[in-house]
């Protein structure tokens, strides 16, 4: 109907399908209706995959990704676009052109290079190809800090490392940058935002737990839910940090392996749609 309001708003997730409902588009989607947002979605890939291990990949082609990119673009009109998996170079391109042709903004990149059981999520060529083509399309990058030491190649020592790390990637092209200290050590948990001109530390104690399958997936699903709602970068990234970590706190474990966080924490009360 011409002139009808769009609602809810659209967020769009572009990444792997995890079979076990842990990671991935699954957790992006029930993520997306926690923040009351309506979540759309193009799969890069299919994974054989529980919380314990990767057993097998099988991408989709690109003709067919970008196919499901313009379907969504051309009906929805995200408000946000969220990235996780890609898979190889060839699939990096089909995204990053469909970004272009559709103008999508704002874009959180989630730069998956191995699973949480170590498998390779992304090719080592695919990796010079997000580097070259996906990070200047992106308005934040969310890596932890293996992948930004992968990124930036250097080694992440020390709190100047990291600023020195988030700084490459901005002049790669990354309009912001979000250093995820998840695997870091010590009493506190020191995410570091970089929004290319000041830097913003985000500290609160570390939480022992188990439930990490799908961290870096929903943290940066709620970030991309909150820029949609119009909310400003910062407030984004604290509102999404303080979601996952009420969902850490209330974590599953739906199999033998790795548990997930809550998505629907009681903390957390889902957003009604506005900023």
């Amino acid at each position: 109907m011409a002139g009808r309001a769009r609602d809810p708003v659209t967020v769009l997730s572009i990444a792997g399908f995890d079979t076990g409902g842990g990671a991935g588009i699954p957790a992006d989607l029930l993520t997306f209706a926690a923040h009351g947002v309506h979540g759309a979605a193009a799969i890069v890939a299919v994974t054989a995959q529980n919380t314990r291990r990767v057993a097998a990949i099988e991408p989709l082609s690109p003709r067919f990704l970008s196919r499901q990119l313009d379907a969504v673009f051309s009906d929805f009109a995200p408000r946000a676009v969220k990235i996780g998996m890609l898979y190889d170079a060839a699939r990096i391109r089909a995204v990053a052109g469909a970004l272009k042709r559709w103008k999508a903004r704002p874009v959180v990149l989630d730069p998956v290079l191995v699973s949480k059981s170590g498998a390779r999520l992304l090719s080592r060529s695919g990796v010079v190809e997000l580097k070259r083509r996906l990070l200047p399309l992106c308005d934040l990058v969310t890596p932890n800090l293996p992948e930004a030491e992968a990124l930036a190649g250097l080694k992440i020592r020390d709190e100047l490392d990291r600023r020195l790390a988030a700084g490459i990637l901005a002049d790669l092209g990354a309009r912001a940058v979000l250093i995820k200290d998840g695997h870091g050590r010590g009493r506190e948990v020191r995410d570091l935002l970089f929004d290319g001109e000041a830097f913003t530390v985000f500290a609160a104690p570390r939480l022992k737990t188990r439930a990490t399958h799908g961290t870096g997936c929903t943290l940066s699903s709620a970030i991309a839910a909150n820029l949609a709602l119009g909310r400003p970068l910062a407030l984004a990234v604290e509102r999404a940090i303080a979601y996952l970590r009420a969902g850490l706190e209330r974590g599953k474990f739906p199999g033998a392996g790795f548990g997930i966080p809550d998505r629907f924490p009681p903390a957390v009360r889902p957003a009604r749609g506005s900023a």
